[in-house]
């Protein structure tokens, strides 16, 4: 029971790699907001969750590029459960073309999504994390936070913005006891990977096969996935790890994909 009767807060939590985290965070009893922009999903997930415990779950409604929802969705956690002790901004898209295809509203759309939300969802947190002098604020990073592949200009821009905000989170939270680190998965295989397969394989001019075996895993070390499993557990890491010994930290998940 690493995080009995911690708060926390998981946006995009209603599937893939944020109900993982949210499931494994209530297994260690947690109480888990699932924040997401599609309510009557997140209260399904939350429901499904509560009944298996042993902490609670609660679903809020959130567009995370939208401050006053950011804003009223926290406050409703804070309402139900006084404070806030661990945000996990997790919610993302994927767009891909060629960067003189690139149309610029998904571009504004995918950085909107990935950095505006994770700024605001660290805004609206992070002053009740100071006043109880602890907190755990950890950003889905990628990969792609470390390098780039070809047709992903806005991910990989958003992903490495990341970074820095994760580093400059930590710089100012640090002397407060809050802690920021970012997540840096490979490969996981979830709807939004799904929807690259063929996407990319059109784009490239390969098969879908090679685009899995070639371009998403020809990295790896053992030409697997990485898990939602995978990512709960280093999400655990961060959340229970007390100290500022593990701030500001980037850790990558990927079966070697990328090494530090």
């Amino acid at each position: 029971m690493k995080l009995k009767d911690k708060v926390c807060i998981v946006t995009g939590g209603a599937q893939g790699i944020g109900e993982a985290i949210a499931r494994l965070y209530m297994e260690e009893g947690a109480n888990v907001a699932i924040a997401d922009l599609n309510l009557d999903e997140a209260k399904a997930t939350a429901d499904r969750l509560s009944a298996k415990g042993p902490g609670k779950a609660m679903a809020v409604a959130m567009d995370v590029t939208d401050e006053d929802q950011v804003n009223k969705g926290v406050a409703q956690v804070v309402a139900a459960w006084k404070t806030v002790d661990v945000l996990v901004s997790n919610a993302g898209v994927q767009i891909i073309h060629p960067i003189e295809e690139f149309p610029f509203a998904q571009w504004k759309k995918l950085l909107s999504i990935h950095l505006d939300g994770a700024f605001l969802t660290t805004k609206a947190c992070i002053p009740h994390m100071y006043k109880q002098g602890s907190g755990s604020i950890i950003y889905m990073g990628s990969v792609h936070s470390k390098e780039a592949s070809p047709l992903k200009a806005a991910y990989v821009t958003a992903k490495h913005g990341l970074l820095g905000l994760t580093r400059t989170v930590a710089k100012e939270g640090g002397p407060k006891g809050v802690r920021a680190n970012l997540i840096c998965p490979g490969f996981v295989r979830t709807a939004l990977v799904d929807k690259q397969i063929p996407e990319q394989a059109k784009s490239l001019g390969i098969s879908e096969q090679d685009v899995i075996k070639k371009v998403m895993l020809g990295g790896t070390v053992d030409g697997e996935f990485t898990t939602v499993d995978d990512i709960a557990q280093a999400a655990l890491l961060f959340a229970g790890f007390e100290t500022n010994a593990l701030n500001g930290q980037s850790l990558v998940v990927s079966h070697g994909w990328y090494m530090n």
